[in-house]
């Protein structure tokens, strides 16, 4: 049966976001163990790009990018740093833009900005951020005062004694991992698509609406319900790669310890580790089922445009790395596919795989083109959009990404294609073939074959990195042992100056 005629004149627009998953943990993209078979559904309908990455591969500014179509060099965070006023350092944001111009926006999970209830730009939150990462210095017993779902939770029947202990002890960051012991309706991945299905019944019918759908999961604590852990940890186990490269971190390694960033575990957590990480991805793929069934309940499927992103990636033991940070796939690469509106784009390919090195700066000017509303100057990502319809237009031909970790700055560039990576404290290179080595297992920096191609991508991350704060580039040349910071001069100017006011930007159709 063809699309019926649209009963509005611009799509609603669901963009989920998930925490932490990696780029390749999709039966879509090939993986040999995953299963995601609903996430595949929305690939087979749409676009899925291949080569998306988190230039700032941690939380706060993968979301800072996400929100504001920003660059590191234009939103100036280059690392992990909770406690900036998100509004007054980032005015501009996709959902404030889509409110201004006729939008209702709603925000359900995680959002990890500062203050933790800022809506920034939203019309309303129903937040869990996993980790309380402020609340917790008002002590325990007053979390519930900052998050929905804990609220919630703790007024289930079903939690009885252990209403206070959501987690069973499972850290938030770390690689111990076991089964989810409540009821399955009582995890915090149910809970999100729960409030997002019961939105749907309070939306206001008379307008679009942006739905930000944020799962917490599968970032650790690793416990997904029993069957999804048993889907995995049955699997016979798999040694990660390890790059001839890894011991230039070697005086950051801390073995066996649960929450290590630079080790190595032993062979059963590390095993059980994967299987928590897998098993929180499989029930996500089937909440997310869940939520698409609903939205065809209400017959809003083919009204709607299905975004599909994270934030990062996860190490999960490549390379003797665990969490993210890094420059590497594991932690870069993320997944990232849009599911037109059939009803808006009737002609829109389906099942296409784009190779163009894409990231998550370019969401924003997508969302803001499907809905028909001007893109603000603020923002340097470009619209997927021409993809979605078939094109192939001019785009970039490199990202260029950085986090501040390991005590220094650690910085890439790369076309999907080849990497290049630099890191400040000591000037340590490495570069990569991307094609003939996917998993980053050689260091090519020292080949005499390559030296060119090596200098001239030095060379581009030194015309990315001239003029920095921090001093990274002096005569022409990279400057090791420059001290590091986590925001550009012009963020940290923002925390104490006013608030400014959102944008209004005016519809552009």
């Amino acid at each position: 049966m063809e699309p019926g005629p649209p009963v509005q004149d611009r799509p609603n627009i669901v963009l989920i976001c998930v925490d932490q998953w990696r780029g390749d943990a999709l039966s879509a993209a090939g993986h040999p163990v995953v299963r995601t078979p609903h996430v595949d559904e929305l690939a087979r309908n749409g676009t899925r790009f291949s080569r998306a990455y988190s230039a700032t591969p941690t939380c706060v500014p993968a979301r800072v990018a996400l929100f504001t179509g920003q660059s590191p060099e234009r939103h100036g965070r280059y690392g992990y740093r909770d406690g900036v006023p998100f509004s007054r350092a980032h005015p501009v944001t996709m959902q404030g833009v889509l409110g201004a111009n006729g939008y209702q926006t709603q925000a359900i999970g995680k959002m990890h900005v500062y203050p933790e209830r800022a809506r920034v730009g939203f019309d309303d939150v129903r937040l869990h951020d996993g980790f309380l990462h402020f609340s917790r210095r008002y002590g325990g017993r007053n979390l519930e005062a900052h998050d929905d779902y804990l609220t919630w939770y703790r007024r289930q029947p079903a939690a009885g004694a252990a209403a206070d202990h959501a987690e069973d002890g499972v850290g938030c960051n770390s690689m111990v991992a076991a089964p989810w012991s409540r009821p399955e309706h009582l995890h915090p991945t149910n809970w999100v698509v729960s409030e997002a299905v019961d939105w749907l019944y309070r939306r206001d019918p008379e307008v679009p609406f942006f739905l930000y759908l944020s799962f917490h999961r599968p970032h650790a604590p690793f416990n997904p319900p029993q069957w999804a852990f048993d889907q995995y940890v049955h699997q016979p186990p798999q040694d990660p790669p390890v790059g001839d490269w890894v011991g230039d971190f070697e005086e950051f390694r801390a073995d066996d310890h649960h929450q290590t960033v630079m080790g190595r575990l032993d062979p059963q957590t590390h095993h059980r580790a994967k299987a928590g990480y897998y098993g929180n991805i499989s029930h996500i793929d089937l909440q997310l089922n869940r939520f698409l069934e609903a939205l065809g309940d209400f017959q809003l499927t083919d009204d709607t445009v299905i975004i599909f992103t994270s934030d990062h990636g996860e190490m999960m033991g490549d390379h003797d790395m665990y969490r993210k940070s890094v420059p590497y796939e594991g932690s870069a690469h993320v997944p990232l596919i849009v599911r037109p509106a059939a009803n808006f784009q009737p002609d829109a390919p389906k099942g296409q795989v784009c190779d163009e090195v894409t990231e998550l700066r370019d969401v924003m000017p997508t969302v803001l083109e499907l809905a028909g509303v001007e893109v603000p100057d603020t923002v340097d990502g470009a619209s997927l959009v021409p993809f979605t319809r078939g094109e192939r237009p001019d785009w970039r031909d490199v990202i260029h990404g950085e986090h501040v970790h390991f005590g220094q700055s650690l910085q890439w560039l790369t076309d999907g294609r080849a990497k290049y990576c630099w890191a400040s404290g000591e000037g340590k290179e490495q570069f990569f073939d991307l094609t003939a080595d996917p998993h980053e297992r050689h260091n090519l920096v020292a080949d005499a074959d390559r030296a060119d191609e090596v200098d001239r991508w030095r060379r581009r991350l030194i015309t990315f990195l001239t003029g920095r704060d921090e001093g990274f580039v002096a005569d022409g040349a990279l400057v090791t042992g420059r001290p590091v910071q986590t925001e550009s001069n012009a963020v940290r100017a923002t925390m104490s100056a006013p608030r400014t006011a959102p944008a209004t930007v005016r519809l552009g159709r």
